[in-house]
C-alpha cells in the first residue's frame, strides 16, 4: 500500500500527523510513505522574517485565525504546543520564522527521486525538527543544504542551486489541488482520504478500507487531475499537467481536445485554433471541437470564417 501525505513543512500539524502516522504503521511493513507538497502560507516572503513580527500583520492574523476560528491565535499556539508535547516533540517547540517553504518542497522532492520512501522521510524529518524543534529558518539554503547532508542526501545542495524539482513540484501541487487536497496533512491512499493530523486509531481504521483500489495509468490520472482543474477553472494548471500528453501523445484526440478548451478558457485563441483546426477536419462529425473552433474565431473578430462551424455544430446537436 502507498500513502501519499500532502503536507507543508511550515505546518506545525504535519509534525503532529507524522508522529501519529508512525505509531499508526508501527506493526506494519507493506506501507510506502510518500510525502507530497501543500502550501498554507503561498503568499510568504522569499525573504524569512521573524515569526513574531509577522503575526503583528494583520493580514497574517486573520490567516491564523482561519485554521482555528474559536482561539485566538496566542491560544491556538499553546493548545499546538500541548498537542506536540504529548507526542514527544519538544522539549522546546514552535517556528521561528515565516519563511517560504518552496525549496524545502524541492529537497523533499528531489530526495524521493534519488533515494526513494527512506530517503524522503529522512529529509522531511530533518526539515521539520529544524522548523519546529531549532526554530531554524527553512527557506535558507545554507539550512536546507546541512539537512540534505545530515540525511545522506549530500547532493541535495547542489541541485536546489539548479532549477531541479521546480516543475515537479509544480505539478504536484496542481495535481494536490485537482484531487480535491484542503488540508495539511491529508492522508491519501488511491482515491480516499484523510484530513488532519488525526489520532492512530482512526488512521488504521482508514486504512483498513483502502484495499482492492485499483491504479490506473499515470497518463489516464494526469488526464484526469488536467479535467479536474478545468472544472476548478483553472486552465493554466490544466495545460502544465496535460504538457508532457501533449508531447507524448499529440495525435490523441481527447488530449488535444482537453487542450484546445483550455487554450480557449485561458485566452491563448491562436493555440487554441492551432489545436482545432486539425481537429475539425480529422472528425467532421465532432460538434462540441467544431463549436469551440467557431467560437475561437468569433473570439478573434472572425465571424465570418465562424459562421459555417457554428451552423454546423448547431445542426449536428439538434
Amino acid at each position: 500500500m502507498r500513502i501519499e501525505i500532502w503536507a507543508d513543512v511550515v505546518c506545525a500539524w504535519a509534525y503532529i500527523g507524522k508522529r501519529r502516522l508512525e505509531r499508526a504503521l508501527a506493526d506494519r511493513d507493506d506501507v510506502e510513505v510518500v510525502w507530497r507538497p501543500f502550501r498554507i502560507d503561498p503568499t510568504a516572503p522569499a525573504r524569512a522574517i521573524p515569526l513574531e513580527e509577522a503575526l503583528r500583520d494583520p493580514l497574517m492574523d486573520e490567516a491564523v485565525r482561519a485554521c482555528a476560528p474559536d482561539l485566538t491565535p496566542a491560544e491556538n499556539r499553546v493548545r499546538i504546543s500541548t498537542v506536540a508535547a504529548a507526542e514527544g516533540l519538544g522539549p522546546r517547540w514552535g517556528a521561528g520564522w515565516r519563511a517560504s517553504s518552496h525549496d524545502a518542497h524541492r529537497l523533499v522532492a528531489l530526495a524521493y527521486d534519488h533515494g526513494g520512501a527512506t530517503l524522503q522521510n529522512e529529509v522531511m524529518e530533518r526539515v521539520l525538527h529544524a522548523t519546529f524543534i531549532e526554530a531554524l529558518d527553512i527557506s535558507d539554503r545554507s539550512v536546507l543544504a546541512r539537512i540534505a547532508a545530515a540525511a545522506g542526501f549530500p547532493q541535495g545542495a547542489g541541485l536546489l542551486d539548479t532549477d531541479a524539482g521546480e516543475v515537479r513540484v509544480r505539478e504536484l501541487l496542481l495535481e494536490g489541488k485537482a484531487r480535491g487536497v484542503k488540508t495539511s496533512p491529508s492522508l491519501v491512499v488511491g482515491d480516499r482520504a484523510l484530513a488532519g493530523a488525526q489520532a492512530p486509531e482512526a488512521i488504521r481504521e482508514f486504512l483498513d478500507g483502502c484495499g482492492g483500489a485499483a491504479e490506473v495509468p499515470a497518463e489516464v490520472a494526469r488526464m484526469r487531475w488536467a479535467e479536474s482543474l478545468m472544472d476548478l477553472r483553472d486552465p493554466l494548471g490544466a495545460l502544465t499537467l496535460l504538457r508532457p500528453l501533449l508531447e507524448e501523445f499529440a495525435g490523441d484526440r481527447a488530449v488535444r481536445t482537453l487542450a484546445a478548451r483550455a487554450y480557449f478558457a485561458s485566452a491563448q485563441l491562436k493555440r487554441a485554433e492551432a489545436q482545432l483546426a486539425p481537429l475539425v477536419e480529422e472528425y467532421p462529425d465532432d460538434a462540441f471541437a467544431r463549436l469551440l473552433y467557431g467560437r475561437t474565431l468569433q473570439r478573434q473578430n472572425r465571424a465570418e470564417e465562424a459562421e459555417p462551424h457554428m451552423r454546423l455544430a448547431e445542426a449536428a446537436s439538434a
